[in-house]
């Protein structure tokens, strides 16, 4: 399957702006071949977590959801987006959402591990394990940002039979070491495929990596993107996850029974 993975600069709160850049990609990705189209974290809205809090308006998001359904079906491609959302309880979380190729919602997943002073002030962390859900050959589930830097947090997904992660992350300058070195490693343990699609330039103060970066299961590097907007192609299977796990069987062998009494 071919996937495609859009590194832009969002403007932050110009919901219509950012739109724009989804709905131009999306075409583009397709024109190409790609069945899937990942954006980063909070792309609809921008990065800005502080004027997120004091300026999003939260009733918003239903239209916002239905606008880029409507991307997805119109260029018949399958689109992981995030946006922040309001909860059931009146929570603030960060979000991401898998719609398919009509628009329909595959899977939602809240961010668990929140960033730095700005994100726990504007949101609160979720709890819920990423979920699996089948896509066009291939398991997938969500994770967003931070949240891959941890390895219980992938490995839940692989445990769970994700041989594609999906990653929406806003990561910012200095820190190359977590797609140059982390996600391969994250990708090569638990043996499964991590798509990762950064933002570019600068938001609300602050300057991006960039980096976007698709690691396969051996932790081989797929495709990696430089610090500009770009839109980035790689191709990813099934077929690669489960060699991985036929080669070296890291997720059959684990002794969870053993670990849980190694917990200080």
């Amino acid at each position: 399957m071919l996937l495609a993975m859009l590194q832009d600069n969002a403007a932050v709160l110009d919901v219509d702006a950012n739109l724009d850049v989804i709905d131009q990609a999306a075409g583009r990705a397709a024109a190409a071949g790609a069945a899937l189209l990942l954006t980063p974290e909070l792309f609809p809205v921008g990065y800005a977590p502080l004027r997120i809090a004091a300026e999003f308006d939260y009733s918003s998001v239903p239209q916002i959801r239905e606008r880029l359904a409507g991307i997805a079906r119109r260029h018949g491609i399958g689109l992981v987006y995030s946006l922040p959302v309001r909860d059931g309880r009146g929570a603030h979380r960060i979000t991401a959402t898998f719609l398919d190729r009509n628009g329909e919602s595959l899977l939602d997943y809240a961010k668990v591990h929140l960033f730095g002073d700005d994100e726990r002030k504007a949101f609160s962390p979720a709890s819920e394990a990423p979920a699996v859900v089948g896509f066009e050959g291939l398991q997938a589930s969500l994770l967003i940002c931070y949240d891959v830097e941890f390895p219980e947090a992938v490995r839940a997904a692989a445990g769970r039979g994700a041989e594609l992660l999906l990653v929406p992350t806003a990561l910012s300058a200095g820190f190359d070491e977590v797609p140059q070195l982390l996600l391969r490693a994250r990708a090569l343990e638990s043996q499964l495929t991590v798509a990762y699609a950064n933002h570019s330039g600068q938001e609300d103060g602050c300057d991006f990596l960039g980096g976007s970066v698709v690691a396969g299961p051996d932790g081989g590097l797929l495709a990696a993107a430089g610090g500009e907007a770009e839109l980035v192609f790689a191709e990813v299977s099934a077929a690669d996850a489960r060699a991985a796990r036929d080669k070296v069987p890291y997720l059959r062998e684990r002794r969870p029974e053993v670990y849980r009494r190694w917990e200080p």
